[in-house]
């Protein structure tokens, strides 16, 4: 019943907004009265107008849609026009990606975003890496189609109402867009491009920890685990600027790389030093940090520990993302295995991952998944 009302409710805020908007373009963009209308509409059937104002929506939505696509084109474009290579490319929860030599769809989605276009940075020494075409990329997408789409709306005469609508929808949302990732600011404290590219041109070391991300990312996607890759890429976080997402970003891979090789107490040390940093940390990777420091307070017999970070916030947290990432039903597989004493849940959550394991984007998450599962499960005679 829930569900019904809210699809109704969802149904009239649209037709509202729908309805809205066709007035003000008409009466701001095409001229007409205001009085006018009403008296149009007035002798318009109920059904007819609320067509009309879905249909808006309908286009707005569409507009929105179409520019969030250019946005992340325009950082596909610009980064491989300066010798970045493609990893993968996410539209909302689609994610186009490389895999064994083709292109593949898979299901994948981040709490704030979008979409993201992410590339590996060339091979070149640190300060000859170019970033600034690759951030602005997706502004100059948004900000250039909206001049296009706004040219024929201002100059051509006869077009058809219904295509004006678009054209002004689609050319004020690719200038939201553009002025919403073009002027520095920071939302829920992530830096939008802007800000992401004014502070990898004025901190080394934000730079550093971003080319790291970027590059275990593609490898990581490639099937490749972290305790694998250079050890030199995880060996600088003692200095590391909690307030910085970039930073923080590689002290967590770090410590996941030490969970990795089944260095218990590191890994927990190391997790543990991140959440003592919790107020300076943005909420996301706060929430990450709290999944790992629980899987490792379970595995190390922190009883106590677990209980103070399982709370139901977490636990919806784990859940809301258990289908996409494998690294949230690892840590259902520890809560029944020491938290529930359930070995037969937690030998079928382990189960399910080996066999759904191709569904997963990250290949190399989904092995050291797989791998520390299958140790814990060992560890008690679960396996």
């Amino acid at each position: 019943m829930k569900k019904v009302f809210k699809l109704a409710g969802g149904f009239m805020a649209g037709a509202c907004i729908g309805f809205v908007g066709v007035i003000g373009v008409r009466v701001l963009v095409l001229g007409d009265s205001f009085d006018g209308l009403c008296s149009r509409f007035a002798e318009t059937g109920i059904l007819e107008t609320a067509g009309i104002s879905l249909l808006a929506i309908l286009l707005l939505l569409l507009a929105i849609f179409l520019q969030v696509i250019l946005h992340e084109g325009g950082h596909l474009v610009c980064g491989l026009a300066t010798g970045y290579r493609f990893v993968s490319f996410r539209i909302f929860n689609l994610t186009l990606i490389r895999k064994d030599g083709k292109l593949c769809i898979k299901r994948f989605s981040i709490a704030g975003t979008g979409g993201q276009c992410l590339l590996t940075p060339p091979d070149r020494p640190l300060e000859d890496i170019p970033t600034v075409l690759y951030n602005l990329g997706g502004v100059l997408a948004n900000l250039l189609t909206a001049i296009l789409a706004a040219i024929p709306l201002l100059t051509a005469d006869g077009l058809p109402y219904l295509l004006k609508f678009f054209l002004l929808m689609f050319s004020l949302v690719g200038i939201l867009l553009a002025l919403t990732n073009g002027i520095p600011i920071r939302m829920g404290g992530i830096g939008n491009d802007a800000d992401n590219m004014r502070l990898l041109l004025k901190d080394k070391k934000s730079k550093q920890a971003l080319v790291v991300q970027l590059r275990v990312n593609a490898l990581v996607q490639e099937g490749i685990r972290v305790k694998d890759m250079p050890a030199e890429w995880f060996s600088r976080t003692e200095d590391t600027d909690y307030k910085d997402a970039l930073q923080v970003t590689t002290a967590l891979l770090s410590a996941s790389r030490l969970l990795d090789r089944e260095e218990w107490e590191a890994a927990y040390n190391a997790f543990d030093n991140i959440m003592s940093h919790r107020h300076e940390v943005i909420g996301l990777l706060v929430k990450e940090t709290a999944c790992e420091l629980l899987f490792t307070a379970l595995a190390t017999n922190r009883t106590g520990r677990a209980e103070e970070l399982y709370t139901k916030e977490l636990d919806t947290y784990i859940r809301q993302y258990k289908d996409v990432m494998s690294s949230k039903q690892r840590i259902l597989c520890a809560l029944a295995l020491y938290r529930e004493k359930d070995a037969a849940k937690a030998k079928e959550i382990y189960e399910t991952v080996c066999l759904r394991k191709n569904k997963y984007l990250m290949q190399g998450e989904v092995d050291s998944d797989i791998a520390l599962m299958k140790s814990i499960l060992t560890a008690g005679n679960a396996l």
